[in-house]
């Protein structure tokens, strides 16, 4: 009874499922049409599972699908004995009307299978939170989660002709001849950089490399504001190694033009304090997000990226101090899944994503310590799955004993090394650096605070 009361329950269709069995065997070159919509465990029933399980394997195999073959491989897989496999079998084929609806049936049979992940789906997510383990968050993220994953096995399993893709293109083009602002990747606001990167399209991984001190938070950061600003759309930023209000802070001295130490001091004059309060109300007006979560996993950060609307960027600050979903054998291969994970977040969520990364000590015993591809830290996958890969560089870093206490007004020349562009040149590209502003500007722009 207990049986009879689940299979009422649970969503299947026995006549669908019946019938592109039988109209497989009426017609076995429909399975090439069934094999792209449908897996065995789509089927409810266990015999049906099986029965599609060796029809796989013959397709596989190319061997011809009928009735005494089918019987055949049933046998031998041990799915049923000779004479209940022939007698099932026999009756599929009886009840099969038709080979012309297989379409119809699989799509019935696949949005059973769904239901019934969502339905248990439910019970794990109800069991998790019924144990109470763990942060109400956590169960939270666990539940996204599961409905993510089964929201994104709705693929699309169908080729695109080329003539289609043609068409897509010449579509584009004309767009961009019209407009080529319409078309192109988010501006990071430096335009040497944008020229040579057209931007930074949906999905990338953008990795931003450079040595601690280097600056690599203030340039993500002077992105990010420049996004939010010019976009309007929300910009997130994860930020492992800093609070929220330091990196705002940081911010406010870039866009309101105070040094620092006037920050952290307190020590503003009229004019700074005028400043600054233009800078809060314009910053106020954007929308930057910030998240100063630690050790937070890919998981959790898709979690709440789905939530936004209307999401442009992403900033991630950074790679090191990240958790893996899984611990590992060593950390480069936790790197390694951390940062294919990343790629495939941003091409599921059709955004770019700014990383930033630490290097290794290999650049300070070179003569030529401009950084390399090599240098990234921990892993070579971060190369790998990385779109774009940019390094930062300044000489001031390494002689710093040549420099004296008054080049606070001074704009100090950077280098911007675009070692890495999966859709065009690599090229250097020089920047102005204001460190006691936290702003990076193009070499031309010159500021004093």
């Amino acid at each position: 009874m207990p049986e009879l009361e689940t299979l009422k329950r649970m969503p299947f269709s026995m006549e669908a499922e019946q019938a592109i069995l039988g109209a497989i065997l009426i017609d076995s070159e429909k399975i090439n049409d069934v094999m792209t919509l449908l897996k065995p465990e789509d089927f409810y029933l266990e015999q049906h599972q099986a029965i599609f399980t060796a029809m796989t394997e013959m397709f596989i195999s190319s061997k011809t699908i009928d009735v005494v073959t089918l019987v055949d491989t049933l046998t031998k897989l041990g799915s049923y004995t000779e004479g209940d496999a022939a007698k099932y079998i026999k009756m599929l084929v009886d009840l099969a009307s038709s080979a012309a609806n297989v379409n119809e049936y699989a799509n019935i049979i696949k949005d059973k299978s769904l239901l019934r992940s969502l339905i248990n789906a439910s019970r794990e997510i109800a069991d998790t939170a019924y144990s109470e383990l763990g942060e109400a968050g956590d169960v939270l993220d666990f539940a996204e989660q599961k409905i993510y994953e089964i929201a994104q096995n709705r693929y699309n399993v169908s080729f695109t002709h080329i003539r289609d893709v043609i068409v897509q293109n010449y579509t584009t083009l004309n767009a961009l001849k019209n407009d080529p602002e319409s078309i192109s990747g988010i501006k990071t606001g430096f335009g040497t950089l944008d020229s040579l990167l057209v931007g930074m399209g949906p999905g990338d991984l953008i990795v931003l490399g450079g040595r601690p001190g280097m600056g690599k938070t203030t340039f993500a950061i002077n992105i990010a504001v420049n996004v939010a600003k010019r976009t309007k759309k929300e910009v997130a930023i994860f930020s492992l190694e800093m609070t929220n209000e330091q990196i705002v802070s940081r911010i406010l001295c870039s866009e309101a033009l105070i040094d620092s130490y006037s920050m952290r001091t307190g020590k503003l004059d009229n004019e700074q304090w005028k400043r600054l309060a233009e800078a809060a109300s314009a910053l106020s007006e954007t929308n930057l997000l910030f998240d100063d979560t630690s050790g937070i996993t890919v998981t959790a950060m898709k979690a709440k990226l789905r939530r936004l609307k209307n999401l442009g960027l992403v900033v991630i600050d950074y790679l090191q101090l990240m958790q893996s979903e899984r611990h590992a054998e060593n950390r480069v291969l936790e790197i390694s899944q951390i940062t294919r994970a990343l790629k495939l977040m941003a091409k599921d969520l059709h955004v770019p994503v700014i990383l930033c990364s630490q290097l290794a000590r290999t650049t300070e015993s070179r003569t030529d310590k401009m950084p390399v591809l090599s240098d990234l830290r921990d892993s070579g996958s971060i190369e790998q799955d990385a779109d774009i890969v940019m390094f930062l560089y300044r000489d001031d870093y390494y002689k710093k004993d040549e420099q004296n206490n008054d080049n606070n007004a001074n704009q100090i020349l950077a280098k911007c090394s675009v070692a890495k562009n999966r859709h065009g040149r690599t090229s250097i590209v020089p920047l102005g650096w204001y460190g006691h502003l936290f702003k990076y500007t193009e070499i031309e722009e010159r500021y004093n605070a």
